[in-house]
C-alpha cells in the first residue's frame, strides 16, 4: 500500500519508500544507524500485566530482527477510559515498561484514545551498526534456516478464548511471547550473519516468503523439522483457526508447493499467525557452528528448518 504513495527519498535513508524490511533505517553517521518502527494490538492473554509485557516484546522484536537495540520507546494506548478501568490501564503500561527496563529501553511518553476495546503498544527507536544490519534480501543459496521459538501462539490463543485450552497449557507459549528476542540477535550479529526477519503476523511461511521474494531465491523447509508448542496440532485439527491465519495461506498458496501428504491442517500450522515470535536466520555454511557456539554460550536454542535455494521465491514444503 505505502507504494503507491509519493516516494520519500533522503541519501540517509537505508530503506525504500515502500519497503518491507521490520523497521525503518536511516543513517547517522560511519557508525550508526537509526531503526524505527511500530505495533500494537488487541489482548491476547487475560491478565493485564502479562499483556503489556508481550506487546512490547512484540514491539522490540523489529529492531531485533534488524540487528539493533531498542533505546526509546513511546507508548500507545486505544483504551476504555471511561469505563473506569484505569487500574488495569496501568497495569498494561507497567507491564510495558518493565519489558523496556529489561531491554535497556527508556520509555518516554506516548498517546492514548478512549476506545471499547483495548489495544497497547509501542513506537520504538532502536540503534545499530551499519555494517551489521541485518536485512530480509541478504540471504543465498546454501543458506541453512533456523528458528529461535516455536509456533503456534494463534491456534493457541485462539482456543484459549475460546475456553478450548486451559491456562496451564497456554503457560509456556505465553512465556515465550513475553521473552524478549535480544539474545537471539545478539548470536546472529557475533557471528556475523547478513538476514533476518521475525515470525510474527504473516506466520512462518509469509515471513519466509518475504526473504525470499527480497533475496530473490526459493527455500526448502520440512514440516517435521517445524517446532510446535505441544497442543498446536490436536487444536488445528479441531479447528481451532484464527482468521488472519487462513489468511496467510491464501495468500502464500501461489508461491508454496506443498507435498500432497500434508493436509489443510498442517498447512495451516506453518501459516499460524504469529504474536511476539521468534527470529528467521539464515546462516551460511562458514558461520553455522560460530551460530551455534553463540548460541550455547547465551543458553539459547533454535531450531533448523531447511535451507534457501537457487530458484524463483518459491516455499517446498516436505513432509
Amino acid at each position: 500500500m505505502l507504494r503507491r504513495l509519493p516516494p520519500m527519498a533522503d541519501d540517509r535513508l537505508l530503506t525504500a519508500s515502500g519497503h518491507v524490511e521490520d523497521a525503518a533505517a536511516y543513517l547517522l553517521d560511519a557508525d550508526r544507524a537509526i531503526l524505527f518502527t511500530t505495533d500494537f494490538f488487541t489482548p491476547v492473554v487475560d491478565d493485564p500485566y502479562t499483556f503489556g509485557q508481550i506487546a512490547a516484546a512484540n514491539a522490540f522484536s523489529d529492531v531485533y530482527a534488524m540487528g539493533g537495540r531498542p533505546t526509546l520507546a513511546l507508548n500507545i494506548v486505544l483504551f476504555p477510559t471511561r469505563a473506569h478501568r484505569l487500574d488495569e490501564m496501568l497495569a498494561i503500561l507497567k507491564g510495558g515498561a518493565d519489558k523496556a527496563v529489561e531491554a535497556g529501553c527508556l520509555v518516554v511518553g506516548g498517546h492514548s484514545v478512549d476506545d471499547p476495546e483495548p489495544k497497547y503498544g509501542m513506537a520504538v527507536v532502536g540503534e545499530a551498526h551499519p555494517a551489521r544490519l541485518l536485512w530480509k534480501g541478504a540471504a543465498r543459496p546454501g543458506d541453512g534456516i533456523l528458528l529461535t521459538k516455536p509456533l503456534g501462539t494463534g491456534i493457541l490463543a485462539t482456543a484459549f478464548k475460546g475456553d478450548e485450552l486451559s491456562e496451564s497449557d497456554f503457560a509456556e507459549a505465553v512465556q515465550s511471547m513475553r521473552t524478549l528476542n535480544r539474545a537471539s540477535a545478539e548470536c546472529a550479529t557475533a557471528a556475523g550473519l547478513k538476514a533476518a526477519t521475525d515470525v510474527t503476523g504473516f506466520g512462518l511461511v509469509g515471513h519466509l516468503l518475504e526473504m525470499c521474494t527480497e533475496s530473490g531465491i526459493g527455500a526448502q523447509v520440512r514440516f517435521s523439522d517445524l517446532p510446535f508448542f505441544e497442543p498446536v496440532e490436536r487444536l488445528a485439527r479441531a479447528g481451532e483457526i484464527p482468521g488472519g491465519t487462513r489468511t496467510n495461506l491464501a495468500s502464500v498458496m501461489p508461491s508454496l508447493d506443498a507435498d500432497p501428504s500434508l493436509g489443510e491442517h498442517h498447512l495451516l500450522m506453518a501459516a499460524d499467525a504469529q504474536t511476539s515470535g521468534g527470529l528467521l536466520l539464515a546462516v551460511p555454511q562458514d558461520r553455522l557452528a560460530l551460530l551455534r557456539a553463540e548460541f550455547e554460550r547465551r543458553g539459547q536454542r533454535a531450531w533448523p528448518l531447511g535451507s534457501f535455494v537457487d530458484g524463483p521465491p518459491r516455499i517446498q514444503l516436505l513432509p
